[in-house]
């Protein structure tokens, strides 16, 4: 079962079957985010990811980045995420055409952030999520 249903802009729907929220600034302690923390952040959630679903293509939507000052600190400027970093396993019908629904479906996990700690839905048209390009991204499974 499915725990929510979204429509991509290209007419596809979606479902998200498994989900991970976490804190993207959890557990920081000293100091202020700056752009190389950020990358490391990104870097470290793909392959989180790809460890998780080996067999599951990985796919990044590009966080916003805020910078809410323009004076650099002894890091260089600030530089902050969304609060919320979120990995989802997303399935759907398959992408290659002929192929039979019934056995075989299309994934593919996808790490964004967003500012609040709720699931996408079918209204809100997944924000980031809304214009993945699902037929280049994800692969068919066979059931």
């Amino acid at each position: 079962m499915a725990l929510t249903k979204i429509h991509l802009s290209s007419g596809r729907s979606i479902e998200l079957s498994d989900v991970r929220l976490s804190s993207t600034y959890g557990g920081f302690l000293e100091g202020y985010p700056v752009r190389r923390m950020n990358d490391l952040k990104l870097e470290r959630a793909l392959r989180n990811a790809r460890e998780a679903a080996p067999s599951v293509p990985v796919h990044l939507v590009d966080p916003v980045r805020h910078l809410p000052d323009d004076t650099p600190g002894a890091f260089g400027p600030v530089e902050v995420l969304p609060a919320v970093t979120c990995v989802g396993r997303f399935t759907s019908r398959p992408v290659a055409p002929g192929r039979d629904a019934v056995s075989y479906y299309s994934a593919l996990t996808v790490v964004w952030f967003q500012d609040t700690p709720v699931l996408p839905t079918e209204e809100d048209g997944g924000t980031a999520l809304g214009d993945l390009r699902w037929e280049d991204l994800a692969e068919d499974f066979e059931i």
